[in-house]
């Protein structure tokens, strides 16, 4: 079995590695593939790697290539981890909205958009060359904006899913409060990718007692504080939303913050420079602990689970990023959306959701909505397509900052916008 990860030069990768070693048995691969242009971190996260591999005693091999083409040959499955623009542009991204007091972030508002722009023309440039190398591989994208980019790969026909580790990474910390094993906690977790909500936590499985309640109950301080939101705002709504809601019912209050912080991005840039240089050390085998704090908690299980199901059958419920066809009444079939499936060969099926609450749904539709025409400026370019795209969506929609915001973005993004 052969995967190939295209940004395997990526700090993040080791976190991969480490995966798919110890769960070789739940995806035994035989040969995977680091691919990135960045040949000088690829060499060294290759080393790494291969190192990480023999010391958790894994048979396969790893090998590394700026051959995109000769990386994806064969492939079984492309897993998409790609940063257009590198941590420069995420700088960007979280400073120049902050201008008009609008949040600065890389996967919502302005700077989302920013980079879905960037993003689409190359994720669909890379998955035409996979196409025509091994038709039947699976595309698993972890590339953001995820729900974004999935839609494109789906409309342009590509076998693709996205994934994101919101919903793992709740999973593991709900279990650990209930005291329970990870498995045995189900989520009834809905929305759109960074814009979703856990509305049961069930024991057993989809069938199982919902536990929120007491979860909310008894341990709602802690997941408040977790989620950086209000402990009453977790007890009017009676669910847990995602970390990224956080942009939404508290947008004032993070625009602040962003403020009078250090970005997001300036931190993981300094952090991706001290992983480099462990990184360096021949001696070390094992991701370091300094990679815990780079974000992404949890993708490596995620990504083998899904993996593994969709090459090898047999899969539990998995929260993916797929259509619609029908599962959220209120969105269009082609909508993708955030929610669990069952996982096979032929793909992903939504399981069935109860009624969303309209609180909810109205935010769901309304930021569908600006996908939408996100989509559109990714694929078709021109200054009027940013503009309605950011009217469209809920945190900037006002015409002055729009306007300020649209040349803003050109003005950041000209080297990777070709229509600019």
């Amino acid at each position: 079995m052969k995967l190939t990860v295209v940004g395997g030069g990526s700090t993040y990768t080791p976190e991969l590695i480490d995966g798919f070693a110890r769960l070789r048995d739940t995806l035994p691969l035989t040969e995977l593939v680091l691919t990135d242009p960045a040949t000088d971190r690829l060499e060294l996260i290759g080393a790494l790697s291969r190192r990480i591999f023999t010391r958790l005693g894994h048979p396969g091999t790893i090998t590394t290539t700026t051959d995109l083409d000769a990386a994806v040959d064969g492939a079984d499955a492309v897993l998409l981890q790609l940063r257009v623009g590198g941590q420069a542009a995420r700088l960007n991204d979280e400073t120049w909205p902050l201008d008009c007091g609008c949040v600065g972030q890389e996967t919502t508002g302005a700077g989302g958009l920013a980079k879905a722009l960037r993003t689409v023309p190359v994720v669909l440039d890379i998955a035409d060359r996979v196409r025509r190398a091994s038709p039947d591989a699976w595309i698993i994208d972890f590339t953001n904006p995820v729900g974004i980019v999935t839609r494109a790969l789906l409309q342009a026909g590509h076998k693709a899913l996205g994934l994101c580790n919101v919903a793992i990474g709740l999973q593991r910390k709900f279990a650990a409060l209930l005291g329970s094993d990870p498995t045995d906690i189900h989520l009834d977790h809905v929305g759109l990718n960074h814009l979703t909500w856990e509305t049961a936590v069930r024991r057993g499985g989809p069938d199982g007692e919902d536990v929120l309640p007491h979860l909310l109950a008894a341990h709602g301080d802690t997941i408040a504080a977790d989620l950086h939101l209000p402990r009453p705002l977790l007890d009017h709504l009676g669910v847990v939303p995602s970390y990224y809601l956080r942009y939404f019912y508290a947008h004032d209050t993070v625009v602040r913050e962003q403020r009078t912080k250090p970005s997001r991005a300036a931190e993981v840039a300094d952090m991706e420079r001290r992983l480099l240089a462990l990184y360096a050390d021949p001696a070390l085998a094992e991701k370091p602990a300094l990679l815990s704090q780079r974000g992404g908690a949890y993708y490596s299980e995620a990504a083998v689970d899904l993996a593994a199901a969709l090459l090898r059958g047999g899969s539990p419920h998995q929260v993916v990023n797929t259509y619609n066809k029908g599962t959220l009444p209120f969105l269009p079939d082609d909508a993708v959306i955030e929610v669990q499936a069952t996982v096979g060969p032929k793909g992903a099926t939504p399981l069935p959701v109860a009624p969303v609450d309209p609180l909810f749904a109205g935010l769901m539709a309304n930021v569908t909505a600006y996908e939408d025409l996100a989509l559109e400026a990714a694929l078709h370019g021109t200054r009027d397509r940013v503009l309605r795209a950011l009217l469209a969506h809920p945190l900037i929609a006002q015409y002055e900052y729009a306007e300020h915001l649209t040349d803003a973005l050109v003005a950041h993004n000209r080297e990777h916008l070709t229509w600019a």
